[in-house]
């Protein structure tokens, strides 16, 4: 058989060096019948094996009549009508060839998004043990990731929050949204226990989420069970932070975690996703542009209690106790607490400041609390038990009671 080699010199001797074709044959030493044959052709020489044909061919046309009676006949089911008794395999890749003639198209449908349409979110829970003071390390399914994701523009978003609990998860849900500076018309979700759930055929919001999306004006879906792929952008970023965000990365609490991650997400939204063909950078604008605008007033998130305030001047928030001002004991207050701070008020004023701890049964106490405390204490113990001058006492003579017991007379002498 003619190489490729030769096959190119032979177009080579001819239509550059003009040689005839009994001196090119002479030349490279093959037959002239070689060198009409590679003139002709149009393309290089390739080896074809001959088709030896099939152990199925001589079942083909029974295989075509099951198949033209029931398209979507099994291929084992198919062995066993025409007397199959080879490898199933073999029979099956046939079946798999022919199947497509009898059954009708089914052309896949492509998902796309309008601008300001929907975005996804979910929690994602990173495989990482991350220490959160006094000791104390959670590991990952206590260490709630809430992302989001626009559907249009792909912008992705995401803030570590303390808990699952509505209030700090539609806490962090709103920072997301503030963040994002608009409002998408659809807001997805996969059947969380805080945003609602699927119940006799329909969807059930729980109160916090109804008024949330109230304040917003916008959409809440809930997807039904095991449908994962209704919501592929998601989980595909949830693989993206495994694979991308956490490599080589080490963290020593939640706040350098959360820094790191927006740090991290300010490079990744500038990237060029293949299946944009752009940055979500490039369509965030028009994304925004077509979303709701963000409401006058803020929805209410995070915790809020209003109780009596004990002797001990101390609040319960997630399993910590905080110190309070010990001035407004007795007297109603409010708690209000977020993602990062835990206050209290009496009638508008601030009476308790403190950092959010992620630790579990912790007293966190100000000085200042303390101190305040030990002052009144003192103060009422003054005002129980108070201290007076002592009052003047006459001093009798001891022979007054020598006379009373009759152990001396009157004249003064010992009886």
């Amino acid at each position: 058989m003619l190489n490729v080699e030769d096959w190119a010199e032979i177009r080579r001797l001819r239509r550059a060096e003009k040689m005839s074709i009994t001196q090119i044959a002479r030349v490279l030493k093959v037959s002239r019948n070689t060198v009409y044959t590679a003139l002709r052709s149009d393309g290089p020489p390739k080896y074809e094996r001959g088709s030896s044909g099939s152990i199925v061919d001589a079942f083909e046309p029974r295989i075509r009549e099951l198949l033209r009676a029931y398209p979507t006949m099994p291929a084992t089911v198919i062995a066993e009508r025409v007397g199959w008794t080879h490898s199933v395999r073999v029979l099956s890749a046939r079946v798999a060839q022919l199947r497509p003639a009898y059954l009708p198209p089914d052309p896949a449908g492509r998902t796309s998004y309008e601008p300001g349409e929907i975005a996804q979110c979910d929690l994602w829970f990173p495989p990482i043990r991350l220490p959160v003071g006094f000791g104390q390390v959670r590991k990952p399914t206590q260490l709630p990731v809430l992302t989001m994701v626009t559907g249009y523009s792909r912008w992705l978003s995401a803030v570590l929050i303390p808990t699952r609990s509505a209030a700090d998860l539609f806490a962090g849900w709103w920072q997301l949204i503030a963040a994002l500076g608009a409002v998408p018309r659809v807001l997805v979700w996969d059947g969380e226990s805080a945003i609602g759930r699927w119940r006799a055929g329909r969807v059930e919001l729980t109160a916090e989420c109804q008024a949330f999306r109230g304040t917003l004006a916008s959409k809440v879906l809930v997807l039904r069970p095991r449908e994962p792929e209704h919501k592929g952008i998601i989980e595909r970023a949830h693989d993206y932070l495994e694979r991308s965000f956490l490599p080589g990365r080490s963290f020593s609490s939640p706040a350098d975690f959360n820094a790191q991650l927006q740090q991290w997400l300010h490079l990744v939204n500038a990237r060029t996703r293949r299946v944009l063909g752009c940055a979500p950078t490039d369509r965030i604008t028009a994304d925004r542009a077509a979303m709701l605008s963000l409401p006058p007033v803020d929805p209410v998130t995070g915790w809020r209690h209003s109780l009596r305030l004990p002797r001990d001047h101390y609040i319960r928030l997630d399993s910590n106790d905080y110190s309070v001002h010990p001035s407004v004991i007795g007297r109603r207050i409010e708690l209000l607490a977020d993602l990062e701070r835990v206050r209290a008020f009496c009638d508008g004023k601030l009476v308790a400041d403190h950092e959010r701890i992620w630790a579990w049964h912790q007293s966190i106490s100000d000085p200042g609390h303390i101190a305040a405390a030990k002052l009144l204490r003192k103060a009422r113990i003054g005002m129980l038990r108070p201290v007076n001058a002592e009052p003047d006492v006459q001093i009798r003579c001891l022979e007054d009671y020598d006379t009373a017991l009759g152990l001396a007379d009157a004249d003064g002498g010992v009886a």
